[in-house]
Formats: structure tokens, sequence, C-alpha cells
């Protein structure tokens, strides 16, 4: 899971498979929090394992992984009591959604928010995300 930044203040999650390809794009205002994105993103997935970077870190999000039984490799936040060990290798495969978000970028529409609507917006990255499973 990751996000990246479009123009007027706007975020989008994004869940992506193994190969980096989208299964889910959420759009939220740019000043909303990350962690609370993650739910939605997974509901109804049944992924092995959750990579994310430390702005999904929650009790919450930790434990739908765990009840569900996905492995969860995501660093935790500085300010956590209890730091919870990370693997750092299986933490390497997490660029294949940052690599997403660069792949999609390229479209200049979806860089910089052309779109006055966030649903107008939002069918853009999901046009672009088909486009990027043909690729």
């Amino acid at each position: 899971m990751g996000r990246g930044r479009g123009g007027l203040s706007t975020k989008v999650h994004a869940c992506t498979d193994a190969l980096g390809r989208a299964i889910r794009l959420l759009v939220t205002p740019g000043q909303a929090g990350d962690c609370p994105q993650a739910l939605p993103l997974l509901e109804g997935l049944k992924p092995a394992k959750v990579l994310a970077d430390t702005a999904y870190d929650s009790d919450a999000n930790r434990a739908y992984c765990t009840d569900h039984a996905i492995e969860v490799i995501i660093p935790s936040r500085a300010n956590r009591l209890e730091p919870v060990p990370l693997d750092k290798q299986g933490y390497k495969e997490r660029n294949q959604v940052e690599r997403f978000f660069n792949r999609i970028k390229q479209y200049r529409r979806l860089a910089t928010r052309y779109d006055k609507t966030s649903a107008a917006f939002l069918s853009f990255w999901y046009l672009a995300a088909a486009l990027d499973w043909l690729r």
C-alpha cells in the first residue's frame, strides 16, 4: 500500500499486487491521515502479506491483519512505545507500489490533477491503472 500526491492537495492511496499493478485506489483530501485508509484498501481482499510505509502503522491495522492471517511488514512509527521488528528483506518489495506511482504519474493529467472533482480525478487514475495492467 502506498500513497501519491496529486495537485489541489489530494492523496491517492493504492493497494497493488506483487507485480505493482493496482488492485484498489482511493482518493482523500491532502490533509487526511493515511492510516485510516488501510482498512478500506484491504476490505474484501485476502493478501498473504501487507507491505506499507510507516504512515499506515497502527494497532488497529495490525490487529486486522492478524485476525485475517495476513503477514504485516510495516515499519513502526517513531513514537511507538514498543517498536515491532521489521523484516527488512521483505520490506524491499514495497518498492513495487512506488514504481506503480512513478509509472502512473507519467500521465501529466494525473501528476498535476486537472480535474475539478475527486470522482473525475479518480476515474482517470482507474483508466491509467487499467492501461498499466496491459503493459
